[in-house]
């Protein structure tokens, strides 16, 4: 192994000959090894290494003094007896590979002066616990910290521009990250299988999310993306499989392949108006999804864009549309209002719909015959022509003193309910045996019906002596009944 990190720092050497108009000199000094220009040196082999380093901002060599200013690719190349090193604000680049496989290492101060963390600097410090990142990085290059699986958090300054692609792949330890307002781009797979990280949030500054960024990361929950983002990259936040909400800003334009498949815990989402493509499979297997909006520009929506969103229960197309992609919205079995803004019925094939057949399909007014008579169209149960495709404010509910009642902003509608009420739909009293979800939509001649709105309805706690006579016998069963009869 020695003989190879020997080889491996003389082809580092030599691919230094005259990178500067200087002289450059290799000198050892302590035991660690430098490479002289003019009045810098830079650090160059500290292989045998070990315990804490505290890496010193100068160094001295027959009577000269050389500020350290860099740290060589290599220089400390698997240098496993290494706990922890603090490198000086002097140095401004840390080069590639420089750390690499240092598993003993578990502490990293990074000084004030340093503007680059070159590719796989980091990469594989498994016993990595703290890592102090100066206000003067600027890149974090492509696997910097690749596979440091027991770095439980990390904060990027300000000063930071761009993380590298798989800058942060399988830290799994990773619970915490925070991203300065300075990135503006996030690599591919940055932060690919981080599963331990709960909640992100891309600040403003950036404008793309790469492809696979937040791919696998099965335990983030909540996400907030900035008002800067306009590419969503594929794959990026692919089998997040907890995360159960998302806002995509009105800066986005485009989202990826495979964006956000198998969120299996999304159950909304609203693609804004700035949105003019939605990439196949982007939606796919989101199978808790159960409400869409889709915004009025979108012009595309891809080939199994939303395949197997099972619970997805309706969708509107907006009139900017001008193609669907091949089984876009298969297997959404629970698909049973369709409304397409578009008077002339666009190409699908026979998997574009699966369940068009227990489906409705609105269309605008005028243009039913021409829905009835176009391929696969026509084998919608019903097709019902509409004048407004705004569709019915959802229904709020209400339970107050035994009383249940729901309201809509839309005038005139009827509401749909799991639960029976008065004549008038609402004020009927309910006091239920058992917990009971309610569930109700709006509806209403000539509209799209309304998303549908649930509240769960929690029994009273009646027991024990429930008639007050000291005793506990058949008249508080009686009493008890009366009291869930409202008697």
């Amino acid at each position: 192994m020695k003989h190879f990190k020997l080889t491996f720092l003389l082809i580092v050497l030599l691919s230094m000959v005259g990178a500067k108009g200087y002289a450059q000199e290799y000198v050892t000094i302590d035991d660690i090894g430098y490479q002289l220009s003019g009045r810098e040196a830079s650090l160059a082999y500290g292989g045998e290494c070990s315990g804490d380093l505290e890496i010193s901002g100068s160094v001295t060599y027959e009577g000269t003094i050389y500020t350290v200013t860099g740290i060589d690719n290599g220089a400390f190349y698997e240098c496993t007896g290494l706990t922890s090193v603090t490198i000086p604000n002097s140095v401004t680049s840390i080069g590639s590979s420089a750390f690499i496989r240092c598993t003993g290492l578990t502490s990293v101060i990074i000084g004030d002066g340093v503007t680059t963390i070159s590719g796989y600097a980091f990469k594989d410090c498994t016993a990595l616990t703290s890592v102090t990142i100066g206000n003067s990085v600027t890149t974090i290059g492509d696997l910097a910290f690749y596979g440091c699986n027991s770095l439980p958090s990390i904060t990027i300054p300000n000063s930071v521009t761009s993380i590298g692609d798989y800058a942060f792949r399988d830290c799994t330890g990773l619970t915490s990250v925070i991203i300065g307002d300075g990135v503006t781009t996030i690599g591919n797979q940055a932060f690919y299988g981080c599963n331990n990280l709960s909640s992100i949030t891309i600040p403003n500054s950036v404008t793309s999310i790469g492809s696979s960024a937040f791919s696998g990361c099965t335990g983030l929950t909540s996400v907030t993306i900035g008002d800067g983002v306009m590419t969503i990259g594929d794959g990026a936040f692919e089998e997040c499989s907890s995360l159960s909400s998302i806002t995509i800003p009105n800066s986005v334009t485009s989202i990826g392949d495979y964006a956000f498949c198998g969120c299996n815990s999304l159950t909304s989402i609203t693609i804004p108006n700035s949105v003019t493509t939605i990439s196949g499979y982007a939606f796919k297997d989101c199978t808790a999804l159960t409400s869409v909006t889709i915004g009025n520009s979108v012009t595309t929506i891809g080939e199994n864009a939303f395949c197997g969103c099972s619970s997805l229960t309706s969708i509107t197309i907006p009139n900017s549309v001008t193609s669907i992609g091949d089984e876009a919205f298969n297997v959404c079995n629970s698909l049973t209002l369709v409304a397409v803004d578009l008077e002339a019925p666009l190409a699908i094939v026979d998997w574009t719909f699966s369940n068009r057949d227990n489906a409705t399909l609105y269309v605008p007014q005028g243009s039913g015959d021409a829905y009835k008579g176009a391929e696969y169209w026509k084998e919608f149960k019903e097709i019902i022509e509409l004048a407004d495709f705004t569709p019915c404010a959802t229904p709020t509910i209400s339970y107050k003193d035994g009383k249940l009642s729901f309201e809509c902003e839309t005038e005139g509608v009827e509401f749909v309910s799991n639960i029976t009420l008065a004549e008038d739909k609402t004020g009927a009293e309910v006091v239920p045996p058992m917990n009971r979800k309610v569930t109700v939509y709006a509806k209403k001649e000539g509209r799209i019906s309304s998303d549908k709105a649930e509240l769960v309805i929690e029994a009273p706690d009646i027991k024990g002596d429930v008639d007050g006579d000291g005793v506990v016998d058949v008249n508080d069963v009686q009493t008890t009944i009366n009291i869930i009869l409202k008697k």
